[in-house]
């Protein structure tokens, strides 16, 4: 696409700032997500412990999992970032990519 976006400096910062912000919750939510593979106490009948594989697949190891979910947004918020913090020159040419990125992720949550 062609085109230029000319932010502000304090407007840029503003942004990146709140990417920063979004990125640090997403990184404690990629700590706490490593957790959610281990699905003990459900008992030891064949049920419980299909149950418990149903909900470890949720957590990680397929593309829809909780933690894979995470990684795609922690990916697509720093693309984002370093956009706007190159001034915006890069935000119409990647703004596409990644609300196609967003999209793609959040589409089957």
């Amino acid at each position: 696409m062609s085109g230029f976006v000319r932010l502000d400096p304090p407007v840029i910062a503003e942004i990146v700032a709140i990417c920063e912000t979004m990125l640090a919750e997403l990184e404690r939510a990629r700590v706490r997500a490593k957790n959610l593979v281990f699905t003990d106490g459900f008992g030891d009948l064949e049920s419980a412990r299909q149950l418990a594989a149903g909900y470890s697949r949720k957590a990680a190891g397929t593309p829809e999992s909780a933690r894979e979910r995470i990684e795609q947004f922690i990916d697509t918020l720093t693309q984002l970032r370093d956009a706007f913090a190159s001034g915006g020159e890069d935000f119409l040419d990647t703004q596409f990519d990644w609300a196609r990125a967003l999209d793609t992720a959040d589409r089957d949550v």
